[in-house]
């Protein structure tokens, strides 16, 4: 029952009603909880975010939930940048840092509490606890943050009364609290930024955790092998289909929308509609990753021959995107400008392009004009993490003009795609896309695979789904 739903088929609450559903509720408080495992990197990652706005009061919101249809809401998924601070997924809450004196913060947390049993608030209205689930109390956040925490419901009201220093918010997240802090979007894009620049470098939690989504990814990639004629006899929905039960039976779910792209559909870079056909003969894109009950996503992509075999041109194809990725990886290691992957790789995929007589060379001019973007579309990888294109507000110093840090993890993701009515391609060339993509942490000495438990050459590839394929 819905509170205020216009066509309700109840008109009101009688007294009697009220006073039966406020008795008899056992005492449910946990006494239990313990300090999260997130929580001592969350603690470092403040003091990092302290130390960048002196004297300042920051204001990170979690964010609210948002209307799918009427009183039916999208899954929440919290803000990252709050995940990341706060080691917290709760909705509507915010993590508020209060300068101190000495340069330093006091961090707590405003979160909403649970439903009090004395009124009939937890049990009316869409996102009542007996709709929508128990919520930790306060005291319970506390255990397990590690942090103070307070009742959201007087968050707007505070941060209207505060005053003695400067306030940054992150926008776009809680317009109730955006109100209330005094404040200039220079200023708060700023915080933003920053929020950003300090997830570039992945601590060894946030490593194990997107070792945990990659590993997930893999055995979701292997579901999908033992199902292909499943998809034959339907369409690109049951790929779709099953790699996300992988994704909820052991993560969150997907990290994005999968692309289970098959024969043309595979020359579109975000195609999420799989509606189509999967014609043995044809390659199948699947670009798919598993989000971690910590909010962490893999991002992986392997194409794959239907029938388990390439054709001769669509293993030609395939080794050049290969190779180009072999180039790409080669040039991931500390120190190297973040650019370099990317350079070799469509380096690579350029000369091969002129090589082929599909764009005018000596491919250096080719290269420099971006020609070779006719047919490789993007940029060749980004950074990975609470986001699958994690960090995308960075400072561009800190980011795509930056150097690779031991800690950083990134894809590196080649491809070529001849569009179907691209008439300067020979027709058996049109509609064959290919793209394969890892997802690589550097490391001292160079990098580490993440996805390597997934087969990348095509002789490897094929021996993979003829040992897998249903």
């Amino acid at each position: 029952m819905a509170k205020g739903r216009k066509n309700g088929l109840y008109s009101g609450i009688s007294e009697e009603l009220s006073a039966l559903m406020r008795t008899g509720w056992a005492d449910t408080e946990r006494h239990d909880l313990r300090l999260g495992e997130q929580a001592p990197y969350a603690a470092r990652r403040r003091a990092s975010l302290s130390a960048r706005f002196p004297g300042e009061r920051l204001v990170i919101p979690s964010g609210n939930l948002k209307v799918r249809s009427n009183d039916d809401s999208y899954p929440f998924r919290p803000y990252s940048g709050y995940v990341h601070m706060a080691g917290d997924q709760a909705r509507d809450g915010a993590l508020v840092l209060e300068p101190r004196a000495d340069g330093g913060h006091d961090a707590f947390c405003y979160q909403l509490p649970r439903d009090s049993r004395d009124n009939d608030e937890f049990w009316t209205g869409a996102t009542a606890e007996l709709w929508m689930g128990r919520r930790r109390s306060l005291a319970e956040s506390e255990l397990v943050l590690g942090l103070p925490c307070r009742d959201v419901r007087t968050a707007a009201d505070d941060l209207a009364a505060a005053s003695g220093a400067p306030s940054r918010i992150v926008r776009g997240l809680d317009p109730s609290l955006e109100a209330a802090v005094t404040t200039d979007e220079e200023r708060d894009a700023e915080l933003e930024e920053v929020l950003a620049d300090l997830r570039l470098v992945k601590d060894d939690w946030e490593i194990a955790e997107l070792r945990k989504a990659v590993d997930s990814t893999v055995r979701g990639f292997t579901d999908v092998i033992g199902e292909l004629s499943r998809a034959i006899a339907s369409s690109e929905r049951w790929i779709e289909g099953t790699f996300f039960r992988r994704a909820r039976l052991e993560g969150n779910a997907v990290g994005y929308g999968s692309i289970c792209a098959a024969g043309e559909h595979a020359t579109i870079m975000h195609w999420t509609d799989n509606d189509g056909p999967v014609r043995p003969g044809d390659l199948l894109l699947l670009d798919a990753g598993v989000e971690t009950h910590t909010l962490y996503t893999a991002d992986v992509t392997r194409t794959l021959p239907i029938s388990g075999t390439f054709t001769p041109l669509q293993r030609k194809v395939y080794d050049a995107v290969y190779a180009a990725q072999e180039a790409g990886m080669a040039a991931v290691k500390p120190g190297a400008a973040y650019r370099d992957f990317h350079e070799a790789s469509q380096r690579y995929l350029a000369a091969q392009l002129v090589e082929w007589g599909f764009i005018v060379g000596p491919a250096d001019r080719a290269y420099e004009l971006g020609l070779q973007r006719r047919f490789t579309m993007a940029g060749t990888g980004h950074m990975l993490g609470l986001d699958v294109h994690d960090c995308a507000q960075a400072r561009n110093e800190e980011y795509v003009d930056g150097v690779l840090e031991p800690g950083m993890v990134l894809t590196v993701e080649p491809g070529l795609y001849f569009q179907p009515d691209d008439l300067t391609v020979p027709e058996e060339w049109r509609g064959i896309g290919v793209r394969i993509e890892d997802d690589l942490v550097v490391t001292d000495d160079g990098h580490e695979n993440l996805s390597a438990g997934l087969p990348r050459s095509a002789d490897d590839v094929e021996a993979w789904m003829a040992q897998f394929a249903g």
